[in-house]
């Protein structure tokens, strides 16, 4: 590899690490799960940079990465780790703000959906992201992202009307 090449590498890593790590958190609930994911996904990356390097938009195509890296670790663990049905992170009795609260609570309502429908909304609500994008970092059609969409929500409203 070049050390243009190389040099390029790092630039976009620098540029769009956090981004990728805050998506991976709110795929995953779980800081350390969204470390993993990433770290795995710019190790596949670094290794095929002289394709994705000369994309259009290398940024977008690494955000594809990690939403399909969370979507296959579902396979991968399914006969070996049981999921928790609660985050791990328990809360303290230290007085939160507000923030940390609203983060809380939508990560556990988050972790109540499934994968697909976990990743739609993150791609939708968090990345904002229009549904044809969706559609193309998922590969499905723009009709599958609405009715997952519209699934993963009224799931969450069920959720937030059944705890009052």
């Amino acid at each position: 590899m070049t050390s243009a090449a190389t040099s390029s590498f790092d630039q976009v890593v620098r540029s769009s690490e956090r981004r990728l790590l805050r998506i991976g958190l709110m795929l995953s609930g779980n800081a350390h799960t969204a470390e993993d994911l990433v770290q795995s996904v710019l190790a596949r990356a670094h290794r095929r940079w002289g394709r994705i390097g000369g994309l259009e938009h290398p940024d977008a195509y690494l955000r594809t990465m990690l939403v399909n890296e969370f979507l296959s670790w579902r396979r991968r663990l399914k006969n070996r780790e049981l999921p928790l049905a609660e985050l791990d992170e328990t809360p303290t009795t230290e007085d939160v703000s507000s923030r940390q609260a609203e983060r809380d609570t939508a990560w556990r309502l988050l972790a109540t959906l499934p994968r697909r429908q976990r990743a739609v909304l993150v791609l939708r609500y968090y990345e904002d992201l229009p549904d044809d994008e969706i559609a193309t970092v998922l590969g499905c059609t723009a009709s599958t992202v609405r009715s997952n969409a519209a699934r993963g929500l009224a799931a969450l409203r069920a959720e937030l009307g059944a705890e009052g």
